[in-house]
């Protein structure tokens, strides 16, 4: 392919540009935090581990208070006998078993109250705490629960401290850190932001994209709705452009962040993963190979023509462009082949794609989207990806070779173990740049051709 070619390939992206497939799906968030869905919406979405934690603490308190009570119930005669007494003829002085109730009570408030709703206030910890001390002061007052074994102290004691243990543990330490990583995520939002207008003001008029006319100051136009060629007309078009821009804002500050990513593993190529830990959304994989090859031959294979990915990608098995929206956006369907041996199935993924060019590096970035062509429920898991794809970096020294870069974090969905999925992610980028290499090994005798002829 020689390099008149090349430029008419890179002067044809708004005409071309066919988005990645379903592993072009990228991951979760920036730097530290960034934004894609905002806080409120990203909150609800992935439970922190420091809420993760305490509810954990919050069923070690019913299994703790419960084992306690069985074993009391087994002093003076047998269970069956015991529960008969304490449970059928239930006597508020002498019975144990309104204690293991209040640790049921316990149980099902905070569980409900900080996992199943995800609250972000103190109140249910509160009712539950102060149910529990009046509760327990009253019965220890009132009752003759000292005067029988052992468990008459260490049952009312364990229950009351436990209580106050949940309190201090939601209120120090889940919603302050919470709230600090919120704060530090609507930092990096700002910084970002910030940031990308002052260093890619006009990212899409790189003179590889159409130019788009200067806005006059305080017009409400959007750039890409003044330009040539097609654009966004609806509401809903205009929004997916958005989801667009956002994703590739979010690739870029990954991109910066390079120094933060921390090393998982590498193989016999060269190629290595890291993975970058994200508020919210979780761990972020990121797999940066070397090619030798023009970077414009990756980008064109890799990013402007993904239905053609099938022919040589055996990690995705279907991929259809299902609806160009502008001359940089379009959405797709992609189906990933199984992993693990079978074990993770195929999942597929409605993503809508932005692609660009800024300076001497292609990027298409996406994150999960819906469409009426594509709803869930199919004979498919439907799984769903943050913000995230590939980037393909020109080398200032050497123009036949180029860095690659796949940045990938995606909820498959279904009951799968968190180690399986992560090994599997792994693994299926390392067999994606097996098969990219391949396949830039076949293409490559093809670029030559010319520019041998024309020496010859």
């Amino acid at each position: 392919m020689s390099g008149a070619e090349y430029g008419e390939l890179g002067a044809s992206l708004p005409a071309m540009a066919s988005l990645n497939a379903s592993y072009s799906t990228g991951l979760s968030l920036p730097s530290p935090y960034l934004l894609l869905p905002p806080p409120s919406a990203a909150r609800h979405k992935r439970i922190s581990d420091v809420r993760r934690t305490f509810c954990l603490f919050v069923t070690f308190d019913l299994l703790f208070i419960s084992l306690l009570w069985i074993i009391e119930l087994n002093i003076s005669s047998s269970i069956r006998d015991s529960l008969e007494k304490e449970v059928i003829h239930y006597n508020f002085k002498s019975s144990f078993f309104d204690i293991f109730l209040l640790a049921l009570f316990r149980f099902l408030c905070l569980q409900a109250g900080y996992a199943a709703f995800r609250l972000r206030h103190w109140w249910v910890v509160a009712v539950t705490t102060l149910v529990t001390s009046v509760f327990l002061v009253v019965k220890v007052i009132i009752s003759n629960l000292l005067s029988q074994n052992a468990f008459g102290y260490v049952l009312p004691i364990t229950s009351f401290v436990v209580a106050w243990l949940e309190t201090w543990f939601l209120d120090f330490k889940v919603l302050t850190q919470e709230a600090d990583d919120e704060r530090a995520y609507l930092a990096a939002v700002n910084v970002a932001c910030e940031r990308v207008s002052s260093t890619y003001p006009r990212a899409v008029s790189d003179g590889q994209f159409y130019s788009p006319p200067e806005s006059v100051a305080g017009s409400e136009e959007d750039p890409d709705e003044e330009g040539l060629g097609r654009r966004a007309v609806t509401a809903r078009e205009k929004e997916l452009v958005r989801q667009g821009r956002e994703a590739m804002t979010v690739v870029e500050q990954i991109l910066d962040q390079e120094e933060n990513w921390k090393f998982e593993k590498n193989n016999d190529a060269g190629d290595a993963v890291f993975t970058l830990e994200i508020p919210f959304h979780g761990k972020a994989f990121i797999l940066k190979a070397w090619l030798q090859c023009p970077a414009e031959l990756v980008y064109q294979e890799v990013i402007l023509q993904p239905e053609k990915m099938v022919r040589w990608n055996r990690t995705v098995s279907a991929c259809q462009v299902l609806q160009r929206v502008d001359d940089n956006t379009l959405v797709t369907y992609d189906v990933s082949a199984g992993a693990a041996g079978g074990v993770v199935s195929p999942r597929d993924f409605v993503n809508v794609r932005r692609v660009e060019r800024q300076g001497d590096r292609y990027l298409s970035a996406g994150v999960a989207a819906l469409h009426d062509a594509k709803v869930p429920g199919g004979r498919y898991v439907r799984g769903e990806n943050g913000p995230g794809g590939f980037v393909v970096l020109k080398s200032s020294s050497n123009p036949s070779v180029c860095t690659f870069i796949w940045i990938l974090n995606t909820d498959l969905k279904g009951r799968l173990p968190r180690y399986l999925i992560q090994q599997s992610l792994a693994a299926t980028m390392f067999e994606f740049m097996s098969h990219l290499r391949s396949r830039m090994a076949e293409l490559r005798p093809v670029a030559r051709g010319p520019r041998q002829q024309h020496a010859s």
